[in-house]
């Protein structure tokens, strides 16, 4: 065992693991193991029983409100296992500071995390909160409600039923952020050429309706990602990326990332794929795995996302990820999902449909992809197998017309077509 940001030792019964209490309390909770040296080793502790007593009564008489923590005698009555629980009165304070856990170190939370805090410990969240302009027009949310569910009258009325205002605060953040102008940041776009030092485009949407962002953002999607080819007498378009998982992305970017920060979405789109990089991690309540599974979803910004669904934007709230790994399955290359503390990134590829590779004609592939051209002396040191092995592979996707060899004898260049 040893330390992580749910785990810490203490050889010693020291104040200072105060702040990791309000830490556990604050955020995901977690368990510190006394009588335990950072290494993992067991020291123990001379007199178990006071030492029980005194951690017990330092939490009392330091914390505040008073955390959800069980103590419990491990290894022979040699060391103490603190159990602290995720909080629902938060912030926990010790000595008036809240606390937080960086990977293994636990450290003060700055001003915009305790406000955070403070708002989850009231149950409500940013969206919710009364927006500083009240003076507001809704054109654009208007004008999608009649086109997209046939609304034949807009008026306070619907703000109401879209939780969008209240007689006893006005507008919200989240009608805010949907008005027509607001001081809310939106998606900064890069379309970059063969290199990140080749910029052929750069576009910045921002205070303006989230619907209007969601839509402009398409269409430079289109522009770079979308074409017509003629087949006979039909027009048939070619999305280079799946143009449904794209929108799956942008929506779920908007409708979940953090809004009392000033970042913007960033979207950088190459020649072979697009990445999206959303500020604000996972909400409190679901893990990584959760979230990449498909199998728990929860809504940071719930009337945004019921304006999205409502709309027609999103479909069932939870199912974006999903969405889009459906929409990648007969393709070689598979979308990849990043989560760290404060971003989301999601990063889409140019869809390759698979052509009945084999797995070992896969990893090939794989190592052609990097860079499209390369001698067999270059692939073989990243492949599992042999130079024959790989040399027969390469002329196996030959004869499927995906890869094209070009030149002879040791010049010989293997290109994907």
């Amino acid at each position: 065992m040893r330390e992580t940001k749910t785990i810490e030792f203490k050889a010693k019964i020291t104040n200072t693991f105060l702040k990791t209490v309000s830490a556990f309390s604050n955020y995901d909770g977690g368990e510190i193991f006394f009588g335990i040296d950072d290494n993992g080793n067991i020291k123990g502790l001379a007199d178990v029983k006071q030492a029980r007593l005194d951690i017990e009564n330092k939490i009392n008489d330091s914390i505040t409100p008073q955390p959800e923590y069980t103590l419990e005698l491990q290894n022979n009555d040699r060391t103490i296992k603190l159990a602290v629980k995720s909080g629902l009165q938060k912030p926990y304070l010790y000595k008036s500071k809240a606390y937080k856990r960086n990977d293994t170190a636990t450290i003060e939370v700055d001003t915009l995390e305790l406000s955070r805090l403070i708002l989850e410990g009231k149950n409500i969240r940013f969206e919710e909160l009364p927006c500083e302009d009240q003076e507001l027009t809704f054109d654009t949310l208007c004008q999608k409600l009649k086109e997209y569910i046939q609304l034949e009258t807009f008026n306070q009325d619907t703000l109401k039923t879209l939780n969008l205002y209240s007689s006893t605060i006005g507008y919200n953040n989240a009608a805010g952020i949907l008005a027509d102008k607001n001081h809310f940041p939106g998606i900064d776009i890069v379309k970059f050429g063969e290199n990140i030092s080749v910029i052929h485009k750069r576009a910045t949407f921002d205070h303006m309706s989230i619907l209007a962002v969601y839509e402009k953002t398409l269409e430079v999607f289109k522009d770079y990602y979308e074409y017509e080819e003629i087949q006979g007498t039909d027009r048939k378009k070619i999305e280079k990326i799946p143009e449904a998982a794209f929108r799956e992305a942008i929506a779920n970017a908007l409708i979940h990332r953090v809004w009392d920060v000033e970042p913007q979405i960033k979207v950088s789109m190459l020649d072979d794929r697009i990445e999206i990089i959303s500020p604000g991690g996972l909400p409190v309540g679901i893990t990584e795995e959760e979230y990449l599974s498909g199998k728990l979803s929860v809504l940071r910004n719930r009337n945004l996302a019921n304006v999205f669904y409502r709309l027609g934007f999103v479909e069932i709230f939870g199912t974006g990820i999903t969405r889009i790994k459906q929409l990648y399955e007969e393709s070689l290359k598979q979308p990849d999902f990043e989560v760290s503390e404060n971003t989301i990134k999601i990063v889409l590829p140019v869809f390759e449909k698979n052509l009945n590779l084999t797995e070992d004609e896969r990893k090939v592939y794989k190592i052609l992809s990097k860079t499209m051209l390369k001698s067999i002396s270059e692939i073989t040191p990243y492949a599992p197998f042999g130079k024959s092995k790989t040399t027969q592979l390469l002329k196996e996707m030959e004869k499927k017309g995906i890869v094209k060899i070009e030149g002879r004898g040791r010049g010989t260049k293997y290109v994907i077509k």
